[in-house]
């Protein structure tokens, strides 16, 4: 598709789309002034898109099924080895399906990306193979990664490790449950909502989502500009900071330092935990008891524990709701690729978005609530995404308050522990589908809208299934977040707790 000028009757229509007035000889003359503008879009047109490009080959892969994939965790599996040298050297790391890696397909969970291949390496995969890391895979998340369970995505259910016919949380639930076999050494997950969080909490694996902006999002799908992260899941704290030092910052020479405090110690750290994440109608009693005696335990490692009230937390998820289902739609309209982010922009990612409402199956009931609600929205021109981020700054605020005096803010990263799954994607109620695709964001998606840092970590378990503990730090203190909870997971087990 290149650019051609309207010609004059379909100039005068878009016109009166505007109610302008405009007769046969101003949209003559329009035309007229319009031409040097269109010869700069032919010469855009005639540019190369200038996408990155990997050094590192080896771009084959294939699809496990059976005995290789157990627990659905797996989109594909390749081997691209990273540089010969470099921090992670050995290690093995797996990608979310939402996240470009070059020359390899991308669905984004859903059938309305099908046959799309990645023009290029997102930022953070380049990163990682830069350090020496290899890629071993594109892991499964929901659809269009609009969930906090694991039963949406058209590849299948994705099962929970620790008990298989539970749900691992989403959206990024391939990439917690390979964690948690120990099959990879790191999964890159996003967080939109708490999509890294969520299925750390539900696995028992440890996710972080840093302060926004400190990790590049560019090769990410978008879903909304001002919330998106990428974090890492992996098996322990130290692990997590190690790859996060390799994925923040502006590039190579501007490697932050996440490791060098976690031997630390929690003493002298003054912990508040927040009244307002306890207590949900849908909280489990011992979800909250669990994460109020890991609170207590704090305390035993000489930090200063004390309660706190921030009211404001209850509503930060309708306000965190007003920005993403404007966002989404809007980015929807826009191909998928949206505006107003300076990252790379994926010709192959517009091209396999035209037309998507015609090329798309049925979609679970999470998915569609959203997308007619955005389009409904439409009718109200913007007012409520304004509103909504108007709304942000009075719920930062809310944070920002007491993060002057506490170095960190304590609560339940899930409510609740795991929900079981579905017997397949076909007899998936829509009450199952909804209830774990918005009720787990209660108290992680707050965060993507104020952009705090916030770490997921495993503190208990009840009847086998992991309960999440959730640390949230001022914007740039993620050594603080890693040094209280490296003390933590060093000093108790949690599958004993």
């Amino acid at each position: 598709m290149t650019f051609k000028l309207p010609d004059s009757a379909e100039l005068k229509r878009l016109a009166a789309e505007l109610n302008l007035a405009v007769d046969d000889n101003k949209a003559e003359k329009l035309l007229e002034y319009m031409q040097p503008i269109a010869e700069g879009y032919e010469f855009i047109d005639r540019c190369d898109d200038e996408l990155p490009v990997s050094a590192y080959s080896g771009r084959d892969y294939y699809y496990p099924e059976g005995g290789e994939n157990p627990y659905g965790a797996w989109l594909l599996k390749c081997n691209i080895k990273g540089a010969a040298t470099g921090p992670l050297l050995g290690t093995k790391v797996a990608v979310k399906d939402n996240i470009f890696v070059a020359d390899l397909p991308l669905t984004n969970g859903s059938d309305v990306l099908a046959g799309l291949v990645a023009d290029f390496d997102a930022t953070v995969v380049d990163r990682l193979l830069n350090a020496g890391a290899e890629i071993v895979g594109k892991t499964a998340c929901e659809y269009l990664c609009l969930s906090g369970g694991s039963a949406t995505s058209t590849n299948g259910i994705v099962q929970n490790p620790r008990k298989p016919g539970y749900s691992t949380g989403g959206s990024s639930s391939g990439s917690a449950a390979l964690v948690a076999t120990g099959e990879v050494d790191m999964a890159l997950g996003t967080d939109q909502g708490g999509s890294v969080r969520i299925p750390a909490s539900w696995t028992g694996v440890v996710g972080m989502k840093a302060t926004r902006g400190v990790v590049p999002f560019s090769g990410g799908v978008p879903i909304e500009a001002s919330i998106e992260h990428i974090g890492p899941l992996t098996d322990t704290v130290a692990d997590n900071a190690r790859y996060l030092e390799v994925m923040a910052g502006s590039g190579e020479g501007d490697r932050p330092d996440y490791t060098g405090r976690l031997e630390q110690g929690a003493a002298g750290l003054k912990i508040a935990v927040v009244k307002e994440g306890f207590g949900w109608p849908s909280s489990a009693p011992a979800v909250d008891r669990c994460v109020s005696a890991a609170a207590s335990h704090f305390a035993s490692l000489g930090a200063t524990v004390e309660e706190i009230s921030i009211p404001d937390h209850l509503t930060g998820p309708a306000v965190w709701g007003g920005v993403v289902t404007d966002g989404l739609w809007q980015t929807l309209k826009l191909n998928g690729v949206g505006f107003n982010h300076d990252d790379v922009y994926s010709p192959a990612m517009s091209a396999a978005m035209r037309n998507w409402t015609l090329r798309k199956s049925d979609m679970p009931i999470n998915a569609a609530l959203i997308l007619l609600l955005g389009r409904y929205l439409e009718k109200y021109e913007g007012r409520y995404y304004a509103r909504s981020k108007n709304l942000v700054r009075k719920l930062r605020a809310s944070y920002d308050r007491p993060l002057q005096g506490y170095d960190l803010l304590l609560l339940p990263t899930t409510v609740a522990t795991a929900a079981q799954n579905p017997q397949s994607l076909d007899n998936a109620s829509d009450d199952q589908v909804m209830e774990t695709a918005f009720g787990n964001t209660l108290n992680t998606c707050q965060f993507n809208a104020t952009g705090h840092p916030a770490i997921s970590i495993p503190c208990a378990q009840v009847d086998g299934l992991p309960v999440g503990l959730m640390l949230v730090g001022r914007y740039h203190a993620e050594q603080t977040i890693y040094r209280a909870a490296h003390a933590f997971e060093q000093s108790t087990d949690w599958r004993t707790s």
